[in-house]
């Protein structure tokens, strides 16, 4: 950290977090404090069948507020998918917005509560604080620790015309109350586990070398590397590791808190297009091409990269910072490997053919802005090709 940062005027936006083993109980109770009566309850089927979505509705008729269930959606999810939801909450007579479920259910909540109130279209609101209408009160219930949605400022969604993934931006969806419950990552599947903590530690990664990174989000992007890089092997291993899932809860929180504030990089940049078009895994897609970024950013802050390998346990000893940086690379591409990341975007169903267009959208994708080095379509052209 470089101590002139201390000097320069930050900003820095949360939710009020609830975290810790059966922090979910506290649902019914938030939603009160926020006035809400009747509440539009956004998830997916497989949060649905894990039983979370009962659990919740039993905790806010416990306080008297009633529900209306709605999980109409997709992974990567879709435009007409947002429209359709807002169009059910202005129906349902509700007055707040609550979302059980991963980054999907949540960054559908985010949009649908946009629409809610602000009208249009949800590619309206495409790029940085188009919203311009209070949003309805919104608790989100996560479960996948991972997309660190339950706490930050965006909202992605599918353009389905275009085939791109959409990065909305506004500090407007921020939601008011997030709930974190360690309990509820034990229902998810070792490899649903292993590419929601690769996300994990691309948003602590990417946020810590940010352009607008800050003493503030540096300090909670290196406690995520270190936590990740700790438990995410364990965590994968084994559903029942409380300790393992707990650390990972926290990283995922303390990552998003971190990119939410400082923003992310190419990384993300090019995986949104890469799922926009071919509806993969967010995590996935960013575990393969997220070394090979690491690799070009380098450059442009070798002292960060130096600090990525020791959070990640590199022993740096007698090292050079270039040197202790590269082996932060391969500590990135070890850990992948070991909970079984696909390592090339062939493997996904990537090729050759996407990549000129796929190119020229990731250069205009707001998360680009903050990458520390100068990126270029061409440049994203050779990394697309190198990660092939």
């Amino acid at each position: 950290m470089q101590k002139g940062n201390l000097l320069n005027i930050s900003k820095f936006v949360a939710p009020e977090v609830i975290f810790g083993l059966g922090a979910m109980s506290q649902v019914g109770e938030s939603a009160v404090r926020l006035g809400i009566k009747r509440a539009f309850l956004v998830s997916d089927e497989g949060v649905i069948n894990a039983g979370w979505v009962e659990r919740a509705l039993i905790y806010l008729k416990e306080v008297g507020i009633s529900s209306h269930v709605w999980f109409e959606l997709t992974t990567n999810p879709k435009d007409f998918e947002v429209a359709k939801g807002a169009a059910q909450y202005l129906e349902s007579g509700c007055d707040g917005i609550i979302a059980v479920g991963g980054g999907s259910p949540i960054d559908v909540a985010k949009a649908i509560a946009i629409l809610a109130t602000n009208g249009g279209q949800i590619k309206d609101y495409e790029g940085v604080n188009k919203i311009i209408s209070p949003l309805p009160p919104m608790v989100i219930v996560t479960t996948t620790g991972g997309s660190g949605a339950e706490v930050s400022q965006f909202s992605m969604i599918v353009e389905k015309a275009r085939q791109v993934k959409m990065a909305i931006i506004s500090k407007s969806l921020i939601p008011d109350i997030a709930i974190v419950d360690p309990l509820i990552l034990q229902t998810k599947s070792a490899r649903l586990t292993a590419a929601t903590g690769v996300d994990a530690l691309s948003h602590a990664i990417e946020a810590y070398v940010s352009l607008a990174a800050t003493p503030l989000t540096d300090i909670h992007a290196l406690a995520a590397i270190r936590l990740i890089t700790e438990n995410l092997r364990e965590s994968v291993a084994c559903t029942t590791n409380l300790q393992a899932k707990a650390s990972m809860a926290m990283a995922s929180l303390q990552a998003g808190l971190a990119f939410s504030n400082a923003i992310l990089g190419a990384t993300h940049a090019m995986t949104h297009q890469v799922d926009g078009l071919l509806d993969l895994h967010h995590g996935e897609t960013n575990g393969i091409l997220l070394p090979y970024i690491m690799q070009y950013n380098m450059i442009s802050c070798g002292e960060k990269f130096a600090n990525i390998a020791e959070a990640m346990g590199v022993h740096s000893a007698g090292i050079g910072k270039w040197k202790l940086a590269e082996k932060g690379i391969e500590a990135v591409r070890k850990l992948f490997r070991d909970i079984g990341i696909p390592e090339r975007l062939s493997q996904v169903g990537m090729k050759e053919d996407y990549i000129k267009m796929l190119s020229v959208n990731a250069v205009k994708d707001a998360c680009l802005v903050t990458n520390p080095r100068d990126t270029t379509a061409d440049d994203i052209e050779e990394l697309y090709r190198k990660a092939l």
